[in-house]
């Protein structure tokens, strides 16, 4: 679609990040590298793949129908006979034959064979269109599997910080009472908000883990440190920035949508192929042959025979009447084009909700990770400012936890929010049926190594 892209070109940081990724491919990957790994590795794009390759054989099976047809037949035989003429004794007699004909027949008019090949044009088309969802597939789920390690990934690093922090306020609270002041209280809560911090990390190793396995099940291999999105990075808005014109060019373009617009153009075609069933059809038939034969076991004398023969007319059929059957394949093949009809009708309201629900969520998404900017800088402050007012005698323990324990929410909402936005341009790009392989390069450039640890 003209004019509709998602991803800013790549500014000059981004492009360094790129080449600062390629120095260190030894050390890690990237989604680039993740995702054309997936490519070789992934069974079920790979079904994709022959599944496509063995629909485009249609055409030339079709088009068969409208080529000459060569047939070479023949026949060797040797017949044992015991024969009586009038007035003669049985007599044992041994016949050999041979024969063989060479046979063209060119279809002249069959309008059916027409419509088959008409018919397969669209199968193919439609097979096309499915071989590119599943090209499209494949990135989203890649790209979820991989965003999904970065999440836990990171969740890792704010859990790992949690625990900091609460250790050190436990420490601060020990010591404040083993001084006299402050109260048991305050190490109780303390220790309470510690012990769920290392809980939190223990979960969040867990879930590390569960996302490394969904992401080898597509790529076919463990993954080692994966390139992440810095905090640096701003995630893009969609352009066009209008929801009507995405909705509408998924509405039409969505390989959802082209699959089963090809199936009605089969099914039109297969209506028609049925329908010419009824029709007279005239061949052009031409052959040639030669024939040999020792003698006949019912005549009294035995005369080797040899022929040679050629051939060339016309064939007409009429079909006048086949039980039935005909007319119930018109009927069937009618009330299968009216079923893709159908089915066109339900892919294309599912394709334009899905390119306003995408849309919506990149929106949301943007105020969202704008929002929760803002509540992790006045989440910090606020942790600052109560931790300098426990050590004051001014806020309570409980109120130092509370500050530290939104912070971290914060900060992992944020992060969750920054790529799950990001995927949310893929999905919209997907439903208008224009994600390729450079969108996972556009944004691969928006990713760096770090030092997160692998599974």
């Amino acid at each position: 679609m003209t004019g509709i892209w998602f991803y800013r070109p790549i500014r000059r940081t981004a492009v360094a990040l790129v080449l600062a990724s390629i120095s260190l491919l030894a050390h890690g990957e990237n989604l680039l590298e993740i995702y054309r790994f997936a490519q070789h590795n992934d069974p079920a794009f790979e079904a994709a793949q022959h599944a496509f390759e063995a629909v485009q054989e249609k055409i030339p099976q079709a088009r068969a129908g409208l080529f000459p047809a060569l047939n070479l037949n023949g026949n060797d035989n040797v017949t044992h006979a015991s024969s009586t003429f009038t007035n003669t004794p049985l007599v044992e007699r041994d016949v050999h034959a041979w024969t063989w004909t060479l046979q063209l027949t060119q279809p002249l008019i069959r309008a059916q064979n027409v419509y088959a090949y008409k018919e397969s044009e669209s199968l193919v088309e439609q097979a096309r269109a499915q071989y590119s969802q599943a090209e499209q597939d494949l990135i989203l789920r890649v790209t979820q599997a991989y965003f999904d390690v970065l999440v836990a990934q990171e969740s890792i690093e704010v859990a790992d910080a949690q625990v900091k922090a609460t250790g050190e306020q436990l420490a601060l609270a020990k010591r404040g009472f083993g001084a006299g002041t402050k109260a048991i209280t305050d190490v109780h809560e303390a220790k309470s908000r510690s012990d769920l911090a290392r809980a939190q990390r223990i979960a969040a190793q867990n879930e590390l883990e569960a996302k490394h396995a969904e992401l080898e099940k597509v790529v076919g291999k463990a993954s080692n440190a994966l390139a992440a999105l810095q905090p640096a990075v701003v995630v893009p808005k969609p352009q066009p920035d209008d929801a009507k014109v995405w909705i509408e060019h998924a509405r039409e373009n969505n390989p959802a949508v082209r699959a089963p617009k090809a199936a009605v153009s089969a099914a039109e075609a297969a209506v028609s192929k049925n329908r010419a069933e009824y029709a007279p059809t005239l061949d052009m038939v031409a052959s040639y042959g030669k024939n040999y034969s020792s003698g006949n076991a019912s005549t009294p004398s035995d005369f080797e025979t040899r022929a040679r023969t050629s051939q060339i007319g016309v064939q007409l059929n009429i079909p006048l009447f086949a039980g039935g059957s005909t007319n119930s394949r018109v009927t069937e093949a009618i009330a299968n084009k009216n079923k893709a009809a159908a089915e066109l009708e339900v892919a294309r309201r599912q394709s334009g909700t899905d390119a306003r629900q995408a849309y919506a969520a990149i929106v949301n998404g943007l105020a969202q990770i704008e929002a929760l900017e803002s509540a992790v800088e006045s989440s910090q402050s606020a942790v600052n400012g109560n931790q300098v007012g426990y050590k004051l005698g001014i806020h309570m323990n409980i109120d130092v936890l509370n500050a530290e324990q939104q912070l971290y929410t914060a900060q992992r909402d944020l992060l969750k929010a920054r790529y799950d936005t990001l995927f949310q341009g893929f999905k919209l790009k997907a439903a208008a049926g224009v994600l390729t392989e450079s969108d996972v390069l556009e944004v691969n450039g928006l990713l760096a190594y770090s030092s997160l640890p692998g599974p």
